[in-house]
């Protein structure tokens, strides 16, 4: 079996790490058994434990479909590079996928994953949206979310609502903090950087794309949204080091009191919470929405869903696998366990999660009010352009005029 599931492994490619209390059987070359057998659930890094509760119940109740899990890298473009080259391979390695909430029409489209006809009710109804291609369901939200602004309690009394009140606030309290920048979100050249973008236009009042579904980058909004992030990493207001952050960088930097503000997804309030040592900062921390140029910001939505490989061998218990994952039982479970937020609506409304998460009633109306990113069937060319443009603009490499002139001429194409 341990070699079996190696090979499995293999065949995702390098850098995967095998988890879990259990390891799936062989699987038969055809779906003779009925669809139903030992399947592999390829997943992410965050909140890995708290899912492995899930897993670990599902085979505690399903000892002849036990599910192994493999956990793809940290990055968003490398967990998509590593999905579709299984995928186009045809390789039946896994059967349940966990994939970006944005990644769901690239997916159906190509036919590397299944429709899946489940019960959605008692979801937030954004969160569905996401798992849906032709208005068809072809997954399953799993974890969901908006940026939400981290800041320090002991030295901030109230969140900024804009971007000019953060800065003000900086500019009173930096001076006596040595050592502290102001305000940072995920810089580096990925998907995080697509996703801050976004939520600087949408947060200018602008939007990435008009009713007919055509890009909207060259209008004063997208250009202010830029202006703001150039401006911050050429005044330092945004540390130059900041280039290089991804979620985890920062959520470092802000535990070890090397900022002010940050932006980040709610799963990171837990860990700066901590009293164990590795947060500097517990006890001083709160989130609040994300500051926007006039008033409050708009989030870009964000989450993850899971999905039945279209090349399964055991599609039938893949998918009650999913039911299973989803149903209100087992996310009431995680979420008692882990700050990272799930789609379930009666979670946001429970008086118990509430008590341990305050946040969770803002949070519910940030994430109905978020804005997700381009919906598109060559997903990863527009999110390459953006980052491109993006990256163009905190860098300093071109003018902020020019790299949206440029970035709407190259999205308009790939967004026929």
């Amino acid at each position: 079996m341990r070699a079996r599931h190696i090979a499995a492994v293999a065949a995702l490619g390098a850098g995967l790490v095998a988890c879990g209390s259990s390891t799936p059987a062989s699987k038969p070359a055809a779906q003779s058994d009925g669809g139903r057998g030992p399947i592999t659930f390829i997943s992410g890094k965050f909140e890995a434990e708290s899912v492995q509760k899930i897993v670990d119940a599902w085979n505690a109740a399903h000892p002849n479909e036990k599910a192994g899990v493999v956990l793809l890298p940290e990055s968003a473009d490398e967990q998509r590079r590593k999905l579709i080259q299984n995928a186009q391979t045809k390789s039946d390695a896994g059967d349940v996928i966990l994939i970006d909430a944005v990644w769901t029409s690239e997916f159906a489209a190509n036919r590397w994953v299944d429709e899946l006809p489940l019960d959605v009710s008692g979801l937030l109804p954004t969160t569905v949206e996401t798992a849906k291609y032709r208005d068809k369901l072809y997954a399953m939200p799993l974890f969901t979310g908006t940026g939400l602004l981290y800041y320090r309690t002991d030295l901030v009394k109230e969140p900024p609502k804009t971007w000019d009140e953060m800065k003000k606030l900086c500019d009173q309290v930096l001076p006596k903090q040595k050592g502290m920048a102001c305000y940072s979100g995920q810089f580096d050249k990925y998907e995080g950087l697509t996703v801050n973008f976004s939520e600087a236009v949408n947060s200018a009042g602008g939007e990435f794309l008009d009713a007919s579904g055509q890009p909207q980058l060259t209008s004063d909004a997208a250009k202010k949204a830029g202006q703001f992030l150039a401006d911050g990493f050429k005044s330092g207001m945004i540390p130059k080091e900041a280039i290089t952050y991804k979620e985890e960088e920062g959520r470092v930097a802000f535990q070890e009191g090397k900022l002010l503000f940050y932006r980040n997804w709610a799963y990171g309030y837990e860990a700066a919470q901590k009293t164990d040592g590795s947060s500097k900062v517990a006890g001083k921390v709160n989130v609040a929405p994300i500051p926007g140029l006039t008033g409050i910001g708009a989030g870009t939505l964000g989450g993850n869903n899971l999905a039945v490989s279209a090349f399964s061998k055991h599609k039938q218990t893949a998918k009650d696998f999913i039911a299973f994952m989803t149903s209100a039982e087992q996310l009431k479970a995680f979420a008692e366990t882990s700050s990272m937020p799930v789609p379930r609506t009666a979670i946001y409304e429970d008086p118990e999660m509430i008590k341990k998460y305050p946040y969770l009633p803002a949070l519910k109306e940030g994430i109905l009010a978020a804005k997700p990113r381009p919906k598109a069937v060559k997903y990863g060319d527009v999110t390459a352009a953006i980052q491109e443009s993006a990256y163009a603009i905190v860098s300093g490499a071109k003018p902020v005029d020019q790299a949206l002139t440029e970035l709407q001429s190259t999205l308009g194409p790939l967004l026929k």
